[in-house]
C-alpha cells in the first residue's frame, strides 16, 4: 500500500542536548507536508504535547538519566520539531513533571529551563498543570516560572487579551486562578487553557477536601470567554484530564465519569455552540480521537488525548458510559500534534515515533537514543463547512455541501472500514467538508473544496506486533467512492463542459486529475453521469447536471478545473 508521508530521521545525542535546551539550536530537519498543504501565505502553526513525567534514581537497575522527574530528552527531541515544523506556539497540556520535588529540590523549574530552545526561536511556550504538580506550592510557581501564562515577559511572541477567572468570594481568593486557568488570543485562534487543580491560596471548589469538583466555579468565566470570541475565530479548550478517558476514569468534571453531569453537559452544551470543535488533553498517555456528547446527545465536541511524551503507556479499559464515538486510536508510541490554522480551515496532523524497544506496553527505564517521526493522522474541520458522522457499513451519500456558487456532494460509497479501538469498538468517521476562494493563477471554475476524514481510521494497538513500531507514514487510502462538483456557471451553461474540465485534486502543492492521486485502480474518462460500470479511477462530465465527478479513494483539495 501506498505511503505518502515522507520518512525522517531525527538523532539527538547526549552531547547535543545542552545545545538544544540553552541555545536553541536543533537538529535541522525538514518537516513534513500535511495531508492538506497550505493554500493560503496567511496560514501559520501551533504545536501541542503532552505529559512529561520522567522516573528519578535507579529504575530498573539502572540510572535514571534525565532530571528532576522530567522527560528533558523527548522535551528536547519535540524542541527541535516544532521549529522545523515553524510554529508559533505550543501548548503543554499537563503533567510537566513526574514528582514536584527530587531529593528536596523543586521539579518544575527544570521543566521551565527546557523551554528555553523554543523562546530563542521566537516560539511561545504556554502549559497547563496537570495531576503531577497539583499542589499549593506548584501553583504558586507557575505564574513565576512561565510568566507568559499572566500576559507577561519577553516570551509572548505576539499573544494577547490574556484572561483569567475572578471568583467569588464564597468559593475562593479572586486571584487563586490568575496564571493557572487562562486564555489568550493569537491572529484568529482563542486558546482557553483549564486548571481544575489546588489554586494558589490552597483552596478548592467550596472548601472541598480535594481538587476534583475545582472546575464548576469556573464555568460561568469559561462561557463568557468562549462566547465573547469574535465571529470568524477559532476556538480550542486544553486541559490536562479528559472528558472521558481511556485508561483513567477520573476526568474534567470528577473522579467518575457520572460525576456533576449537569455542569458536564452545560460545558458540552457551551463549547459546541460557541465553536469548540476540538478538547484536547493528556493523561492518558495514548493517542485517541474521539466525539464525546452530552447525555441527551444533544451537543458534542472532538476530544484528542494526547500521545505520551513519558516513560508511561496506559492500555484503555473498560467504561465510557455510552457518550463517546471512537474514531481514532495509537497506543505505546511518543507524539506531537501540529495544528495548521489557514483562514476557516483547521488541520491537525499527528506525528509518532517508536519508544525504542518492540511494540507494547512498557516502562522506559531509558529514553530513546534516537526519534523517527511518521505523520500518523490527520483530520480538520473549516468554519464554513459541515461535519458529517458515518458510522460502520453507513452510505456516504450524506455528505454534501456549497458554498457560494459552488457545491459538491459524494454520489455513492460505504465505511467499509473494520478497523476498532483496543476495546474492540467499531471506528467511526467524522467526515468534514471546507471551502477557500481559488486563486486566479489556479485556473479553478468556483471555489475550493477541503474534505477531511474518508482516510481509513487509525488503528494501532496490537501489543504482540513486533519491532519498533510505527514503521511507516499511516496510509491516506479511503474507501472508494463517487465525488461530483459543480457551480453555477456550469449549471448555467453547460456547453463549458465540453472542453477539458476535470475534476481535480491538489498534490504535493500541484493540481492534477482526481484520480492521478488513486491507489489503484485505472484511469477512464466517462461522458455523462458516473453509472454503477465505473470503477475506481473513472472521471467524467456530466452536462445534464453541469458537474465534473471521479471515482477515488483519497480525500484533500478538490476544484474543477482544465486538465492539463
Amino acid at each position: 500500500m501506498k505511503s505518502i508521508p515522507r520518512r525522517e530521521f531525527l538523532r539527538i545525542g547526549g552531547a547535543g542536548l545542552a545545545g538544544l535546551t540553552m541555545t536553541g539550536l536543533h537538529v535541522p530537519v525538514s518537516a513534513p507536508p500535511g495531508a492538506f498543504a497550505a493554500a493560503s501565505h496567511k496560514s501559520w502553526k501551533f504545536g501541542v504535547m503532552a505529559d512529561t513525567q520522567w522516573k528519578t534514581g535507579i529504575y530498573q537497575g539502572i540510572p535514571v538519566k534525565d532530571p528532576a522527574s522530567c522527560a528533558t530528552t523527548i522535551i528536547d527531541a519535540l524542541n527541535g520539531r516544532f521549529i522545523d515544523h515553524g510554529c508559533k506556539f505550543v501548548v503543554q497540556v499537563g503533567d510537566l513533571v513526574d514528582k514536584e520535588s527530587v531529593d528536596g529540590v523543586r521539579s518544575l523549574p527544570t521543566r521551565a529551563q527546557h523551554a528555553g530552545a523554543l523562546y530563542n526561536a521566537g516560539i511561545g511556550f504556554f502549559p497547563v498543570r496537570g495531576n503531577h504538580e497539583s499542589s499549593e506550592k506548584a501553583a504558586a510557581e507557575m505564574p513565576v516560572l512561565f510568566p507568559q501564562t499572566l500576559g507577561q515577559g519577553p516570551n509572548l511572541f505576539g499573544a494577547m487579551n490574556f484572561q483569567s477567572p475572578v471568583l467569588s468570594a464564597d468559593y475562593s481568593a479572586g486571584d487563586s486562578l490568575k496564571g493557572l486557568t487562562y486564555m489568550f488570543d493569537y491572529n484568529n485562534v482563542r486558546c482557553m487553557l483549564i486548571d481544575q487543580f489546588t489554586r494558589r491560596d490552597g483552596s478548592n471548589y467550596r472548601g472541598d477536601p480535594g481538587y476534583d469538583n475545582n472546575v464548576l466555579d469556573q464555568l460561568e468565566w469559561a462561557d463568557s470567554a468562549l462566547s465573547g470570541n469574535p465571529p470568524g475565530r477559532h476556538a480550542f479548550v486544553f486541559a490536562h484530564k479528559n472528558l472521558i478517558g481511556q485508561n483513567h476514569k477520573d476526568n474534567l468534571f470528577g473522579s467518575r465519569l457520572t460525576d456533576n453531569a449537569e455542569a458536564r453537559d452545560h460545558f458540552l452544551e457551551s463549547l459546541c455552540k460557541n465553536g469548540v470543535r476540538y478538547y484536547i488533553s493528556g493523561h492518558d498517555h495514548m493517542h485517541h480521537y474521539s466525539k464525546v456528547f452530552s447525555g441527551d446527545r444533544a451537543s458534542s465536541v472532538g476530544q484528542i488525548i494526547c500521545s505520551s511524551n513519558s516513560y508511561k503507556f496506559y492500555i484503555p479499559r473498560e467504561g465510557d458510559d455510552g457518550r463517546e464515538v471512537p474514531l481514532d486510536q495509537e497506543l505505546y508510541t511518543i507524539g506531537y500534534y501540529i495544528i495548521t490554522v489557514d483562514g476557516p480551515r483547521v488541520t491537525v496532523d499527528f506525528y509518532s515515533s517508536s519508544h525504542g524497544m518492540d511494540y507494547g506496553e512498557i516502562r522506559m527505564s531509558a529514553p530513546p537514543d534516537h526519534f523517527l517521526f511518521y505523520l500518523r493522522d490527520t483530520f480538520g474541520y473549516s468554519l464554513n463547512g459541515k461535519e458529517f458522522e458515518v458510522g460502520r457499513g453507513e452510505s456516504y451519500v450524506k455528505v454534501s455541501d456549497s458554498y457560494r456558487n459552488t457545491s459538491a456532494r459524494i454520489l455513492r460509497g460505504l465505511n467499509e472500514n473494520r478497523e476498532t479501538d483496543r476495546l474492540g469498538r467499531p471506528l467511526s468517521k467524522v467526515v468534514t467538508t471546507g471551502w477557500s476562494e481559488s486563486d486566479a493563477s489556479d485556473g479553478a471554475v468556483g471555489a475550493v473544496l477541503s474534505l477531511w476524514g474518508m482516510a481509513d481510521n487509525l488503528s494501532l494497538h496490537d501489543s504482540a506486533i513486533a519491532g519498533l513500531r510505527p514503521d511507516s507514514g499511516e496510509s491516506r487510502t479511503s474507501d472508494i467512492y463517487t465525488l461530483s462538483m459543480s457551480c453555477r456557471d456550469l449549471r448555467k451553461n453547460p456547453e463549458l463542459l465540453r472542453g477539458n474540465l476535470c475534476l481535480a485534486a491538489r498534490k504535493e502543492g500541484r493540481w492534477t486529475n482526481a484520480v492521478d492521486g488513486n491507489t489503484g485502480g485505472a484511469k477512464k474518462f466517462v461522458q455523462g453521469p458516473c453509472n454503477e460500470d465505473c470503477g475506481l479511477g473513472a472521471w467524467g462530465l456530466d452536462p445534464a447536471s453541469g458537474s465534473v465527478w471521479a471515482v477515488v479513494n483519497h480525500d484533500g483539495e478538490f476544484a474543477i478545473k482544465r486538465t492539463q
